[in-house]
């Protein structure tokens, strides 16, 4: 890959504005063109953000200096406009999810392949420093052999304040679809595959209305569960639980801890770059009331701090440089199954194989990654 690497950005929706700002900002990587079924929004993106071209989506994959393609368009079309994208040549990151069903995404990655292309795939929090800092210090030992995990996630709904919700309670979303992905990345990242999942999941309403914006009052109605919990084994013989519910009074968003033979660690938000990380030692002796309180220890974060378009970026030195990068699209698909297995079991289905795995260990970024050295 030539340096720095030629990007072209497909879709100049809300998200685009961190990518923008974050990729334009990395040495490595030159954001040569913006596209968008409107015109006008790629364009005002462009303008914005000191981009040199703009308009289609068939002009970002005909631009002979993009050999990056970031897929930012809506789930239903991921698989479409990444396939394209390898048909013409280009690497590929692509918002999650990377496809809305297995076979799609499993296709695509075929194609990849026997195109010598690579795909990346969101959520690339992963690579932030409050993460990246935690896996390293347990793989280091600083809790023991892991053996279980708790992940929650509990909001009263993305109604509350999305002026338009409807998407996030439709097939392929729901507290599952869009917020599990973090969670599970996260795991899978840690503990590796997973092997057979099971889940139950509810409705608490079959319609919601809009309480913000212009279309407040407007009632919508509800196609997915909107509380799964879900219980998680992997390949390696680790444990988790996972709660995701738009249905909960309580807010609390980033539980995730997980608990060794040697202590216990609360990770960061995984669906945030950075945050606290601590850990927990076993007690010798318990105290005369048996309600010890102990003292969670700090972990330092080692990073820079950043954003989305970071798993981009260390695609683009994983290829020059002959390595697999961290936020795969294997990775990405292993997810989904995972997520989908976890659906068909909240439908019914009892305990679900998850038929994919990973070739290889998700692998782990060293503390000195600099964003914004010039390593091309």
């Amino acid at each position: 890959m030539s340096a720095p690497v030629g990007v072209g950005i497909i879709g100049a929706g809300v998200i685009s504005d961190t990518y923008l700002e974050n990729l334009t900002s990395f040495p490595d990587v030159d954001v040569l063109i913006v596209g968008d079924l409107i015109a006008e929004r790629a364009r005002a993106q462009a303008e914005q953000h000191g981009v040199p071209a703009w308009g289609t989506a068939d002009d970002v994959l005909a631009h002979p200096d993009v050999q990056v393609v970031v897929n930012l368009t809506i789930p239903a079309v991921h698989v479409e406009v990444s396939s394209k994208a390898i048909a013409a040549g280009k690497h590929v990151w692509t918002e999650k999810p990377l496809g809305l069903d297995r076979e799609g995404t499993a296709e695509l990655l075929r194609q990849a392949d026997a195109a010598g292309l690579r795909i990346g795939s969101a959520p690339d929090t992963l690579l932030g420093p409050g993460f990246q800092s935690a896996k390293r210090a347990i793989l280091d030992g600083a809790i023991g052999r892991p053996l279980f995990a708790q992940a929650s996630f509990q909001t009263q709904g993305p109604d509350l304040w999305h002026p338009g919700p409807q998407f996030l309670f439709a097939r392929g979303a729901g507290p599952l679809l869009d917020m599990g992905p973090y969670y599970v990345s996260a795991l899978v990242s840690l503990f590796g595959p997973v092997d057979r999942v099971a889940a139950v999941g509810t409705r608490s309403r079959v319609q919601r209305s809009i309480r913000t914006g212009p279309a407040a009052g407007e009632v919508f109605d509800v196609e997915v569960p909107t509380t799964v919990q879900l219980i998680a084994s992997f390949e390696g013989g680790e444990q988790a639980q996972g709660l995701f519910s738009f249905d909960s009074a309580l807010e609390r968003a980033g539980v995730l801890e997980v608990h060794g033979t040697e202590g216990s660690m609360f990770l960061p938000d995984p669906n945030h770059f950075v945050g606290e990380i601590s850990r927990v030692e076993p007690l010798g002796v318990l105290l005369d009331d048996f309600r010890p309180e102990q003292e969670r220890l700090e972990v330092p974060l080692q990073g820079a701090e950043v954003g989305r378009g970071l798993g981009l970026l260390d695609m683009v030195r994983a290829i020059a440089e002959g390595r697999p990068h961290v936020a795969s699209g294997e990775l990405g698909h292993h997810v989904l199954d995972v997520l989908l297995s976890a659906e068909e079991s909240a439908a019914g289905a009892g305990f679900v194989t998850v038929e994919s795995t990973l070739g290889a260990p998700v692998p782990v970024l060293p503390a000195d990654f600099d964003p914004f050295a010039r390593t091309l």
